[in-house]
């Protein structure tokens, strides 16, 4: 790192911790501050580490996932505009889900909710997966960058209207797709914070790892041929990555809009930076993002909740409209 990048990692350290505080004291009831609640009182306890807790530390992860996915995503394609669901995991996850609800429609209600809180979570990371295999087996490979990118268009549409069928056939599930389409961390607990912290880590090491590379893919693939540059492997490696950053997160927590894309174009605004830092300040930036998005929802209409991904959208999209305006040629990239 140079420049003010290692003062940007130390202040979006101290907001992630300062977040992670505030989730701890909101709740549904508003604000509850922790700190004075007494090791006696079982059912504070319960709410803080059992709750509170878990959710917090899933928000600002499934954040840390999208922007790293998001991070990886545009510098994998050379697209500012391109986020964590170009490769059609949102509509792979979104068919996994509505199967699922389709399936178990009818039967008793206990096992309808064993069935929902058991298989949810490996319904949508497996439709996100296979979406994106479904993505690279229609662009024959990730040789062509542009025909990746037209294959997941087309996985993504084709999906998208297989999970509207399924919702149209049996409007009785459509509740419960409804809250998964906006996203929400309410259901998060301690196995699913294990299961993104290990995914991140993974994820972090494999993108790392691409950071030279996808420095010199920015200059053009065939700079990046002439430099010794496998692109295959490396396009392999960082779709994989990508796939399963974004997987986990949606697996978890739902479809959670723009913060993937926003993240990177947020560190980016920063100063110009190489992809070694930018995959690092990225996924920070995600989990600041995201955890405070969560935040947010609790407190504004507290006892009542908003869905986070209605949340992030309106912040995305205002932040988005906002860089339009103040560069009207377009959103560029600083590298």
């Amino acid at each position: 790192m140079s420049g003010r990048q290692p003062l940007w990692l130390l202040m979006l350290l101290l907001a992630s911790a300062a977040l992670l505080g505030l989730g701890l004291a909101i709740g549904s009831t508003g604000w509850s501050p922790w700190l004075g609640a007494s090791a006696g009182d079982a059912a504070m306890q319960l709410i803080l580490w059992d709750i509170r807790a878990p959710r917090s530390l899933g928000a600002w992860l499934a954040g840390a996932l999208l922007a790293l996915a998001g991070a990886i995503a545009q510098g994998l394609f050379r697209n500012p505009l391109a986020d964590p669901y170009l490769l059609g995991c949102s509509a792979g996850a979104s068919l996994g889900v509505a199967l699922l609800l389709f399936c178990v429609v009818g039967l008793s209600p206990a096992a309808t909710a064993l069935a929902l809180r058991v298989g949810m979570t490996g319904a949508a990371f497996a439709g996100a997966v296979g979406a994106v295999l479904r993505t690279l087996l229609l662009a024959r490979g990730v040789e062509q960058t542009l025909r990746l990118l037209l294959a997941g268009v087309i996985v993504g549409v084709v999906l998208g209207s297989g999970s509207a069928l399924l919702t149209l056939m049996n409007p009785d599930i459509l509740r419960a797709m409804q809250a998964f389409m906006l996203g929400s961390t309410g259901y998060v607990g301690w196995s699913a914070v294990q299961i993104m912290a290990c995914t991140l880590l993974l994820c972090l090491l494999l993108a790392q790892g691409c950071a030279r590379t996808l420095d010199a893919l920015s200059l053009g693939e065939a700079t990046a041929r002439s430099l010794g540059v496998r692109l295959a492997a490396v396009r392999l490696l960082l779709i994989g990555a990508l796939a399963l950053a974004t997987g986990a997160a949606v697996a978890q927590c739902g479809l959670i809009a723009f913060v993937g894309l926003v993240a990177p174009h947020l560190v980016r605004s920063w100063g110009p930076c190489t992809h070694r830092a930018l995959l690092l300040l990225a996924p920070l930036a995600g989990g600041v993002l995201l955890l405070a998005a969560d935040v947010l929802a609790r407190w504004v209409i507290a006892p009542q909740e908003l869905p986070v991904g209605v949340v992030t959208a309106l912040l995305g999209g205002s932040y988005l409209l906002w860089l339009m305006h103040r560069r009207p040629r377009g959103l560029g990239v600083a590298r």
